[in-house]
């Protein structure tokens, strides 16, 4: 099976994360397509295939040589993005994209266009897969996924390749920043690995945002607004002012490259009760903390100015993996030659974003990000170049092969 018969097949799967859900996997649809995931993988003939109870599923390819090689694992994730469903997904393929605009969805206006996503025009000329318009693709990341097994099932066909041992791992909630709070660094049992999980073709991140979320409650109090004065106090009104006691231009529309943010991901309210939900992302750790430090003043404030009445909880979520992966170097080193060796120029950038290498990094696997190939991922305008999946199984060969 192809890479691009296997992606295909792949997001049929309604695999949405939930961000609200206390159980892991967050979703039914994530157990469902790691349980098809798990019959394939035995199939292929990998060994040691095991899905446990919270939906973590992982492969075992044997060494088949006697040389001391390095243990090294492949991650992808099994969820996507709650930002945009991912139910009844129905892919087109573009061929040989001409580099005008490419109408997804004509009954509901959706468009394509290069006007407004410019990076299209890199792939003038490549086969692309797209969406309808009405859902997301979900190359994010079961590109990874069909990468991965594609370039698994490619070395059992050819067992003249010497190899390692060769771990894979697909995770459940990625995109809710769970994604390796259950993983079993031990179990895996690898000296390094890659999440396959990067976007455009070349990527390599081996450093990420320090994050966290926070929500903000707030309490008021709700007479009849005909006798108001003086007594009302409208959770909604202080909810607004607390925005915009926040730096105004670093928010993600306003940032880029090493810039950190506020992003308010949820607001809803009434006038007795208003909450806001936001995600804090830095790339340096001591502006991180600086940030953190700037709600909980501006709750302090607000506290004074209206008692008890302004709750924050801060969740942190990852941290930038660098510093742990600037100690082994050698695995970026081996990432950025096994792309040159499959004709890819490397990009190597930090993710404005994180990946579940970023937990495993801290807990003992460094895990720097490769690319998986797809564009403008949780969004209806997602799309992939078949030939970026193509080369990102390139690379994952190329990277076992190394010596």
């Amino acid at each position: 099976m192809t890479v691009t018969e296997r992606f295909l097949k792949y997001v049929a799967f309604d695999t949405q994360s939930d961000e609200n859900s206390t159980v892991t996997p967050s979703t039914a649809g994530q157990t469902i397509f790691a349980q098809a995931l798990k019959t394939e993988l035995e199939a292929t003939g990998l060994s040691d295939v095991s899905l446990d109870e919270n939906s973590y599923l992982m492969a075992t390819l044997p060494a088949n040589t006697d040389k001391k090689l390095p243990a090294i694992g492949f991650i992808a994730h099994l969820d996507t993005s709650p930002d945009m469903t991912g139910a009844c997904i129905k892919p087109r393929t573009v061929k040989q994209y001409d580099g005008k605009n490419i109408i997804l969805n004509e009954q509901q206006n959706i468009v394509l266009s290069p006007s407004m996503f410019p990076e299209l025009l890199k792939y003038t000329g490549k086969d692309l897969i797209v969406t309808d318009g009405t859902t997301l693709l979900g190359a994010d990341d079961k590109a990874g996924i069909a990468e991965i097994i594609t370039a698994v099932e490619t070395l059992i066909s050819s067992p003249k390749t010497k190899h390692g041992k060769i771990r894979i791992a697909f995770t459940p909630d990625e995109e809710i920043g769970l994604g390796a709070n259950k993983f079993d660094v031990k179990k895996f049992g690898c000296d390094f690995a890659y999440t396959i999980d990067g976007g455009e073709i070349g990527e390599l991140e081996y450093e990420n945002f320090n994050a966290a979320a926070a929500k903000i409650t707030i309490t008021g109090m709700n007479v009849h607004p005909g006798y108001a004065k003086g007594k009302i106090r409208n959770a909604m009104l202080i909810a607004v002012q607390f925005a915009k006691m926040l730096p105004q231009k670093e928010t993600p529309e306003h940032t880029e490259n090493y810039e950190g943010f506020f992003h308010l991901t949820g607001m809803k309210g009434t006038v007795e009760t208003a909450e806001l939900s936001y995600i804090i992302r830095d790339h340096d750790s001591e502006k991180f903390e600086q940030r953190l430090s700037l709600l909980k003043k501006i709750t302090d404030r607000l506290n004074n100015q209206y008692p008890d009445s302004i709750h924050l909880e801060i969740r942190q979520q990852y941290r930038n993996m660098r510093e742990i992966i600037e100690k082994q170097k050698h695995i970026v080193d081996r990432a950025e030659k096994a792309m040159r060796e499959s004709g890819v120029t490397p990009l190597i950038r930090p993710v404005r974003g994180g990946t579940d290498g970023a937990h495993l990094s801290f807990h003992g696997l460094p895990c720097p990000n490769i690319f998986s190939g797809g564009i403008n991922f949780h969004s209806r305008y997602e799309f992939i170049p078949i030939h970026s999946m193509e080369k990102a199984v390139e690379v994952i060969l190329n990277i076992i092969s190394i010596k």
